[in-house]
């Protein structure tokens, strides 16, 4: 499995439809994309496919993950309580890739209900482009986890 072009997606029911289409999106791009669920959009607890995928990414078994929820607010509140994991929620060009550029951000967070297809599309390749700057930003990330 090549890491670099190997990312973990889920989601809850509330955005399922996007998920599947971010899904195909990264295939069509030439990802691997293994994917955490949920599988329809019957209703689900969101916290069981947050921890998925928080969980691979903190223990390296994926360097990316991307969560959605129906606002992102619940996503990103399971992801950021991993170790390792800086979860961004974006709803923005500028800030997918400012949390790529000064936070290293290895979660992108997309709310379901908030972004649409197109949006979601470009929120997700900005932050796949986009490198971590490094410097003074390497230190204030490695200040969170200590």
């Amino acid at each position: 499995m090549d890491k670099y072009k190997s990312i973990i997606i889920g989601s809850d029911h509330a955005a399922y439809e996007l998920k599947e289409k971010i899904k195909a999106y990264l295939i069509d791009k030439g990802y691997l994309v293994a994917d955490a669920g949920t599988q329809s959009e019957a209703s689900v607890n969101y916290v069981t496919y947050g921890k998925k995928v928080a969980k691979a990414v903190s223990n390296g078994q994926y360097l990316k993950g991307i969560l959605l929820c129906g606002t992102g607010l619940g996503m990103s509140m399971v992801a950021n309580r991993f170790a390792n994991v800086r979860a961004a929620l974006c709803s923005d060009i500028f800030s997918a890739k400012m949390s790529r550029v000064h936070n290293d951000s290895n979660i992108l967070v997309i709310g379901g209900r908030i972004v649409g297809d197109v949006l979601a599309f470009e929120l997700v390749q900005t932050w796949l482009d986009t490198g971590f700057e490094g410097g003074r930003h390497l230190e204030r990330i490695q200040a969170i986890d200590n």
